[in-house]
């Protein structure tokens, strides 16, 4: 009911582009970041410039910060926005109306937002859930009871689709999405880190929502994997982390692997000789994906 009224009260800000955006109905790593990212770079095929918007989660920095990868640290901004500032130009506000206008100004002609879909500041042109299938609602309890952030009715009755990540690993159907339509994706790892990694000895860590989602991805490169460290989401790690890991490689002949989320939050001084899978999201209908997006238009 909370949500309810909360959206029942909301006036959100008609800007003058598109604004697409990219959230979840739980908390914890779902794919939003990857989902945006190639959004992002679908439209920008098409002609756009897109902007991202972000809130900029655990950043310590005030205000609106326009991201600088070689500026600023995920201390600062968050590990996320340094991802998509690699690939876009990308803005960290708590208010994304106040965002949204600096990036308009600054050349935009569609607006990416990563998460922001429990926010009513901004009219959303387009809204899509990202749901990890083989999570898919938790417990089905909203928190602290369980990772709901809002009850699946309320959420997907604001939406315009679904994009179901790792589709074949649970029987989900378009019936337990509200009738939206369902875009199948899969997190991909590049070409690039297939070629250096596949059939390597490692030991792979990470600090993201799902961790053994990452395990998987070596197992589908067929990785040796020696043995595996998970940490919380957005862990900070330390010195002493990385001499813990770094004396476990060293015992047993592995090669340290870990996600390009967790790289952004080692500091550079303790990063050395790390190695990265690089993953994208592969939508299994890519013309499915342009007519979900067909409401941005054209530049």
């Amino acid at each position: 009911m909370a949500a309810k009224s909360r959206w029942a009260r909301a006036k959100p800000l008609r800007v003058s582009v598109p604004v697409v955006c990219v959230g979840n109905l739980v908390v914890g790593g779902a794919g939003k970041t990857p989902t945006a990212l190639a959004i992002a770079q679908r439209l920008a095929t098409q002609g756009h410039t897109p902007h991202f918007l972000t809130r900029g989660y655990h950043g310590h920095l005030k205000g609106l910060v326009r991201v600088d990868t070689g500026l600023h640290t995920a201390v600062e901004v968050g590990d996320e926005p340094l991802l998509l500032a690699n690939a876009a130009p990308t803005w960290v506000s708590k208010d994304r109306r106040i965002s949204a206008q600096a990036a308009i100004k600054d050349g935009a002609t569609v607006l990416v937002m990563d998460d922001g879909f429990q926010n009513p500041g901004l009219e959303k042109d387009v809204s899509i859930i990202v749901i990890d299938a083989g999570f898919g609602h938790g417990n089905g309890r909203l928190l602290p009871a369980g990772p709901l952030r809002e009850r699946p009715e309320i959420g997907f009755a604001r939406a315009h689709a679904v994009v179901m990540v790792d589709d074949e690993m649970a029987p989900t159907t378009q019936a337990d999405t509200g009738g939206l339509p369902v875009l199948a994706a899969h997190l991909v790892p590049t070409k690039d880190s297939a070629s250096r990694l596949g059939g390597a000895r490692v030991i792979g860590f990470c600090g993201i929502g799902r961790p053994e989602k990452f395990f998987q991805t070596l197992e589908e490169l067929e990785c040796t994997v020696v043995r595996t460290h998970g940490f919380p989401d957005h862990h900070p790690y330390t010195d002493g982390d990385l001499e813990t890991l770094r004396a476990d490689a060293l015992a047993t002949g592995a090669r340290l692997v870990t996600t390009s989320k967790d790289l952004a939050r080692i500091p550079s001084r303790i990063a050395e000789g790390l190695e990265v899978v690089e993953v994208h999201m592969e939508f299994a209908d890519p013309a499915a994906l342009d007519a979900v997006l067909a409401p941005v238009g054209k530049p």
